[in-house]
């Protein structure tokens, strides 16, 4: 080597603090904070700090009418029925009741029956309706 190569400054200067652009400190975990956000918490969604730290695991919902072998679903239990309509008299879906694809499928037909004959709402409106006149 020459003296003139020994004397070259290298391009980037990690222990400047002078240098131009943002800062960088050691141990931070994210960005600083703007206005009234509060500062990022440590940890990540593996140790617990999206959920508050507790081991939570849904529980797979079982079809009730696979359990009782010997319940059937008949238009004519209004009451058994209600219980897989919404609060708007729409059909619940599978992924809420827990009924198997065999008897949601079973489920709708009697319910659409139901309604057929007036045994259960169409709507809401006529749902609530006759909340108020039992």
């Amino acid at each position: 080597m020459t003296d003139s190569e020994e004397n070259v400054a290298p391009d980037f200067v990690a222990d400047d603090a002078s240098a131009p652009g943002p800062s960088i400190q050691s141990g931070s975990i994210g960005p600083a904070p703007r206005g009234d956000r509060p500062p990022r918490r440590e940890g990540g969604r593996g140790e617990g700090g999206g959920r508050g730290g507790r081991d939570f695991r849904s529980r797979r919902k079982v079809c009730a009418f696979c359990v009782d072998k010997s319940r059937i679903i008949d238009y004519k239990d209004a009451s058994r029925l209600r219980r897989f309509l919404s609060d708007r008299a729409k059909i619940e879906p599978r992924r809420k009741t827990g009924v198997c694809a065999k008897h949601q499928r079973r489920l709708s037909t009697a319910l659409k029956r139901a309604r057929f004959l007036a045994l259960l709402p169409f709507t809401g409106v006529h749902l609530r309706n006759a909340e108020r006149s039992a």
